[in-house]
């Protein structure tokens, strides 16, 4: 695994060619936000996969008296076929990564990638056959919705064949329950990586310039089209308040360019945004065009002012450069806020250390940044992996690849001693209480005493 990096590094050049889109304008972005995190992965995986893998010995130490005899061992052992659900968003780093670690675990792969990812993924496929993984092992599939129906199908397979024994899906909410239905029946166990509607958290005394430029970053990467990017941000309803709103419409307008928004989400960002105008939010760029997004597909960059922590936007998946400003009377409340969303992925806080870590310890979501957003998450060493709709499992860093594992314990017994093949009589039934009593005694008194018991 560690070798694909170079062959991925060799081919850079296709690499951002062929990622190339009306999202990805810019090829410094398949560079930096796809091909290092990626590189860095497998590198991280030639250096410690084989130790977080290595199968665990339980001996003496640590064991029951009553398990005299008794040495196991705890390994991991492959699922046997993974199924990979590609995403089109990031279909380098997300995709390369689980495929990486599915077969660092000793899996064979079966990979669907998104529509219009099918030369890029041919690309990457072919970065992993360079570096020495066997074509059985990881064959690419047709990116229609049927090859994903026939693949999944395989799960009820009984026995033998490519039957699918892992789904591993990065994509929305209700991509995840078709998915899940369809695996119910066998009971194939999933990885879900799912939809965010993630809040940034600007406590008071954090600097606001240094706040707008970190959240326009985040909310214009990939064309907005980032699971987790901003989407909510909780401010006091202060004079910092009006600052955010400010400044990061300044930073926004210094953007000439529209961004485009994927045919998929289109229809609902329109009708998302349009409503929560309608009921009240302000659009603080006074940029929202809904018939230029209609008819061209673009979408300038766009900051809802007074925004209610109820409203239909405010836990809503959009893939577009939108965020919604809620304005609370006291920030603590940010994070009831938070944590009643559906959708939990990923979070930020922005302000003085202490304070900004007492909020994050607060937060049930997947992941939070503090003091930045997005970029933390490429660390190659940490999963990845959301809560409520934004689904459940991880991907990358060691959990991740344990995940792509189940464990599996092997015991041997040495000796003749047994303690649960003693006979069944009078006197063990009365010793046996008194040995759990003396072997869980709170104190040296209650000890002794079992132990007067027990000789008597």
């Amino acid at each position: 695994m560690a070798a694909t990096r170079f062959s991925i590094a060799r081919h850079v050049e296709d690499f951002t060619r062929l990622c190339a889109s009306e999202q990805r304008t810019d090829p410094l972005e398949t560079v930096t936000a796809e091909l290092f995190p990626l590189c860095d992965a497998l590198h991280y995986l030639g250096r410690k996969g084989a130790a977080i893998l290595r199968a665990r010995q339980l001996g003496v130490v640590g064991r029951p008296f009553w398990m005299w005899g008794v040495h196991s061992v705890v390994q991991r052992a492959p699922h046997g076929t993974v199924l990979i659900l590609g995403t089109w968003n990031y279909p380098l780093f997300l995709v390369g990564v689980q495929v990486a670690q599915a077969l660092a675990a000793g899996n064979r792969v079966r990979l669907k990638p998104a529509a219009g990812c099918e030369a890029l993924t041919r690309r990457l496929v072919q970065c992993f056959y360079d570096a020495g993984v066997p074509a059985d092992a990881l064959v690419q599939l047709d990116s229609s919705v049927d090859s994903a129906r026939q693949a999944l199908a395989t799960t009820s397979t009984a026995c033998g064949g490519d039957r699918i024994d892992l789904v591993v899906l990065t994509g929305s909410a209700n991509t995840g329950r078709k998915i899940l239905e369809q695996t119910a029946n066998s009971l194939t166990p999933a990885i879900m990586e799912l939809s965010g509607c993630d809040a940034v958290v600007v406590l008071p005394a954090a600097p606001v310039t240094r706040v707008c430029e970190f959240v326009k970053f985040g909310l214009t990467l990939n064309s907005g089209a980032t699971c987790i990017g901003p989407r909510r941000l909780f401010v006091e309803d202060s004079p910092i308040a009006d600052q955010l709103v400010k400044g990061l419409c300044q930073q926004l307008a210094a953007i000439n360019t529209p961004f485009a928004i994927h045919p998929a989400a289109r229809d609902g960002v329109i009708q998302t945004i349009t409503n929560s105008i309608a009921g009240g939010a302000i659009d603080a760029t006074s940029c929202f065009d809904a018939e230029m997004l209609a008819s061209s597909g673009r979408m300038n960059a766009l900051v809802l002012d007074r925004v209610c922590v109820d409203d239909a936007i405010a836990s809503a998946d959009l893939f577009a450069p939108v965020i919604s400003v809620i304005r609370l009377a006291n920030i603590q409340d940010a994070v009831a806020a938070i944590n009643g969303n559906r959708y939990r992925l990923a979070a930020s806080v922005f302000g003085p250390d202490r304070d900004a870590v007492a909020m994050a310890s607060q937060l049930d979501v997947g992941s939070v940044a503090i003091n930045d957003l997005i970029a933390p998450t490429a660390d190659p060493r940490v999963p990845f992996g959301g809560r409520g709709n934004s689904g459940f499992g991880v991907t990358r860093g060691d959990e991740g690849l344990l995940a792509m594992t189940v464990p599996k314990v092997t015991s041997r017994r040495r000796g003749r001693f047994a303690l649960h093949l003693l006979p069944r009589n009078d006197a063990t039934r009365k010793k046996m209480p008194i040995v759990l009593q003396l072997l869980n005694a709170k104190g040296i008194s209650d000890r002794w005493r079992a132990l007067r018991r027990l000789i008597s």
